[in-house]
């Protein structure tokens, strides 16, 4: 896509857009089989793909599998390449950490390590976020050299760790494995420049085994995401749209901010179809939503619980339609098949209802629907141009 051409024909006024992500929609299933979308009954969904415009995206490019911060920055617009942030600082600016420069942040989780050392579940089964917060602040306020190390809670078994001291480089080797059976990997330093920073992060590391030895599910702690902060230009100064974030997780919450977006206040899933609707009449003109509990299931291989998220979404569409915003975008930011357990490079459904589009073509929201819609594959980047289009929001190019 030409650089700032989009940005060049963006306008004031027009119509208002909802764009809620079904994190981890999309998915595979073998021949005659069908993923949970398909399996799921979505009468609110089908109504609105029989009177709007199906698709699907590419969230990077073609066989890249996408973290979540370089696939939601995609959705708003952002060129994933060119403002790529890593996830440690999404997870502090979404848990609200007072970030500084040169502050280096990482995206923990709390894991559980078998006898041998070798990591038995990434996610310490998912332990509740109050045993999350007593077990950062065990591991909160470490001095490490003439650095500072902070923990805090996020989510479940997901913590933010920010390391604050001078001459610390974001260039480590990820210390989660990414599958179980495993140990944890060495925080080895990519360049030069990272041998302190990896340093602190190894004596981190084996100072937080120790207090974490005996505890259980969660007896060890993984990082990934090592990030530095920088500025981003937000969404309004880029598309001219006052937008806002109706999310529940922390990460998103702060992928959000990173762009711009005024963070609503919402804790259940009501308060995100509520938080939306106000917003609207506050005088947002672009809402993005998040719903978590599809990428959850995916990630645990979890066929019904990924069909009951879908379904979940489903009782809430009512709402957000009632709300009345003239562009309606339902899609996912990546596919984390069940059969993988894990983000996937595979293309992710798309719906877009209101605008102009060319309606008709389909009568259920689903892969395989996605796949020879009327607005036929994209790369995902391009979607914020689509949305802006549909509402009337963009300006003729050329004479």
């Amino acid at each position: 896509m030409y650089k700032g051409l989009v940005e060049s024909l963006a306008e004031k006024g027009g119509g208002s857009i909802l764009l809620a992500v079904l994190d981890g929609l999309g998915d595979v299933a073998e021949p005659g089989c069908k993923t949970p979308l398909e399996a799921a009954s979505t009468p609110n969904l089908d109504r609105l793909a029989g009177e709007g415009a199906l698709g699907q995206h590419i969230p990077i490019s073609v066989g890249v599998t996408p973290g979540s911060g370089p696939a939601h920055l995609a959705l708003f617009g952002y060129d994933p390449v060119e403002f790529f942030v890593g996830r440690g600082i999404l997870s502090a600016l979404g848990i609200g950490f007072p970030i500084e420069p040169g502050d280096m942040a990482a995206r923990a989780n709390f894991c559980t390590l078998d006898a041998s050392g070798a990591v038995s579940d990434r996610r310490a089964g998912r332990i509740p976020t109050e045993t999350c917060a007593a077990l950062s602040a065990l591991l909160d306020g470490m001095e490490i050299e003439d650095t500072k190390v902070f923990v805090k809670p996020e989510k479940e078994h997901r913590a933010c760790v920010v390391f604050r001291g001078p001459g610390l480089s974001d260039r480590i080797g990820e210390t989660d494995p990414g599958v179980v059976g495993r140990p944890p990997l060495q925080a080895v330093p990519l360049e030069p420049e990272a041998e302190k920073a990896a340093r602190i992060v190894t004596e981190f590391l084996r100072r937080s085994r120790e207090a974490l030895a005996g505890h259980s599910p969660a007896n060890g702690i993984l990082l990934r995401g090592y990030a530095g902060y920088r500025p981003y230009p937000s969404m309004e100064s880029r598309f001219a749209v006052r937008a806002a974030a109706a999310a529940l997780y922390p990460m998103y919450r702060g992928v959000a901010s990173l762009t711009g977006m005024q963070v609503l206040p919402c804790t259940t899933r009501d308060g995100q179809v509520a938080a939306a609707a106000s917003a609207l009449r506050d005088g947002f003109d672009f809402v993005f939503l998040h719903h978590k509990p599809t990428d959850s299931a995916g990630e645990d291989g979890d066929f019904e619980a990924k069909r009951a998220a879908v379904e979940s979404f489903d009782a809430m569409l009512p709402g957000l339609v009632e709300a009345g915003f003239d562009v309606i975008c339902v899609t996912g930011d990546h596919s984390t098949p069940c059969s993988m357990k894990l983000h996937s490079w595979h293309p992710v459904p798309l719906l877009v209802r209101g605008g102009p589009q060319r309606c008709g073509w389909s009568s259920t929201f689903c892969e395989r629907e996605a796949a020879r819609g009327a607005l036929g594959t994209l790369r995902a980047v391009e979607l914020m141009p689509l949305l802006l289009a549909s509402a009337g929001r963009l300006a003729k190019y050329g004479a």
